[in-house]
């Protein structure tokens, strides 16, 4: 059914809750502000960080720019490898690939992060392409993203993509670019986050991914 895969990192590849948590923990107190319960910090996850910071927590402009500064001054050292790959992922990416699939990567971190993440964790090698944000946040929500994704050289068809994330953005981004989208539970999202944002198809687990999409 589907021949082309776009996955997105962050609760969808790789647990990344620590790292992520213990960076936006390292930002509020180089700011001086009080740190949000780890249930709020759960939320954070997905969003690009500017809207985070902005619409989130209520931060200027200027306030958010320093919170990012100082979110990636920890996440570049630490956080980024704070970190661990979803069980199941590995076969899964290789029975994908194996078959003929064509797999991508795209998420609003920033690209040069999520290779390394990849590398890191032996992933990288199943992707034809890994698509992130700029640092500058240019290209940041998932929109944008899977928008670079697909026009990045590979001749896509549409019809057969489907782009697999845990959050909300994921599915919207896909709706934009005219995708089938698959909303999974194990990540950082609920059911009823995915279903209300109009997921086409939510699975429990890696594995019913593969039943999905072959």
């Amino acid at each position: 059914m589907f021949d082309y895969l776009f996955f997105d990192l962050d609760g969808t590849l790789t647990d990344s809750l620590p790292g992520i948590k213990n960076s936006f923990i390292y930002a509020f107190n180089e700011l001086n502000e009080n740190v949000p319960e780890d249930s709020v910090l759960s939320t954070f996850i997905g969003p690009p960080l500017y809207d985070t910071f902005e619409k989130l927590c209520g931060f200027s402009k200027e306030k958010a720019e320093k919170a990012v500064k100082k979110y990636r001054e920890y996440y570049e050292k630490t956080g980024m490898f704070e970190n661990s790959v979803y069980k199941g992922i590995p076969s899964l990416l290789e029975e994908l690939k194996d078959s003929g699939k064509h797999l991508f990567v795209a998420t609003s971190k920033p690209e040069i992060f999520s290779v390394k993440i990849l590398e890191k964790f032996k992933l990288s090698q199943y992707f034809e392409k890994i698509c992130g944000s700029n640092f500058d946040e240019s290209r940041s929500n998932k929109e944008e993203v899977i928008k670079y994704a697909l026009n990045s050289g590979f001749p896509i068809i549409r019809e057969k993509a489907l782009m697999i994330g845990d959050r909300k953005h994921d599915i919207f981004g896909a709706k934009k670019n005219n995708l089938k989208s698959c909303g999974v539970l194990y990540g950082y999202g609920r059911k009823e986050e995915l279903e209300s944002s109009g997921a086409d198809y939510i699975v429990k687990t890696p594995e019913e991914i593969i039943k999905l999409v072959m």
